[in-house]
């Protein structure tokens, strides 16, 4: 058994390396070709308004429920442990602060990314390998501004609403479930919910959704217009696609929990 040598790894690393700084080069082109294209205020409202249909209304069912389950879930596991202490009444602004700050944007992040970032790859990516692109750029299209534009435009309308309303279904969730299934008193609940729910919180989770669908959105228009050797590469942009974007949100949502708390009145008193 030949063990790989310490070059051998330096060497892999580099190479991951330079993959990873050309791939981040890529993604900033492409949003640099967004801006251009926001400024020509070329905006190709109709298409906007199709992709705000296919991505706001399209991934309600998904969001509610994963919204819903989740305020529930965690409604009973913080009911269970603060009833120890006898302050249960309080989970209602445990779970209204966990859902606007973390739970509503970075699940609905994930469930948003899981389909429509697979359907933005795949009918980009499509589009690709069957030179419909090319097509666009003989037509005097810029590809960037028809296929990605509006897709941007309608996740940046679209994501924060999604965001609200997994925020706001898993607060009533957890309301069936703490005040008829255990009978707690539906005024604490909501009070208490009401003195520790402020603006910021809520503020952060939209911030949290406008941040989440735009990367959602460059990552997988980026895999789309990447793909190349046919169907097998539009499966595997595809992939990527969903893969990159479900880490993206993942590591972004730890760095702008640090900043938008650091800006805040809970980061400012600590």
């Amino acid at each position: 058994m030949v063990l790989p040598r310490c070059t051998d790894w330096l060497a892999f690393t580099g190479r991951l390396f330079l993959a990873f700084l050309s791939w981040l080069g890529q993604i900033a082109a492409l949003m640099g070709e967004l801006m251009v294209g926001l400024r020509s205020c070329r905006w190709r409202l109709k298409l906007v308004a199709q992709q705000i249909v296919s991505i706001g209304y399209g991934s309600q069912l998904v969001v509610v429920v994963t919204g819903a389950f989740t305020g529930a879930v965690f409604a009973f596991q913080s009911f269970a442990k603060f009833k120890e202490f006898g302050i249960e009444s309080t989970v209602g602004a445990i779970v209204s602060v966990a859902l606007c700050r973390e739970l509503g944007p970075v699940l609905a992040g994930l469930m948003v990314s899981g389909r429509v970032g697979a359907a933005m790859a795949a009918d980009i990516g499509t589009m690709k390998v069957t030179e419909q692109i090319d097509a666009l750029r003989v037509m005097g299209v810029h590809p960037v501004d028809y296929l990605v534009l509006p897709r941007f435009l309608a996740m940046c309308v679209s994501m924060p609403l999604l965001v609200a309303e997994s925020i706001g279904f898993g607060l009533m969730a957890s309301y069936a479930l703490i005040v008829y299934g255990f009978d707690v008193p539906g005024g604490w609940f909501w009070q208490h919910t009401l003195d520790h729910t402020e603006a910021m919180d809520v503020g952060i989770g939209m911030i949290k959704g406008l941040v989440f669908g735009i990367i959602i959105t460059l990552i997988s228009c980026h895999q789309g217009l990447a793909a190349e050797n046919g169907a097998v590469g539009v499966g595997l942009g595809t992939t990527r696609a969903v893969v990159f974007a479900s880490l993206s949100i993942l590591i972004s949502n730890f760095f702008l929990t640090i900043a938008l708390n650091y800006v805040s009145p809970m980061g400012a008193g600590g």
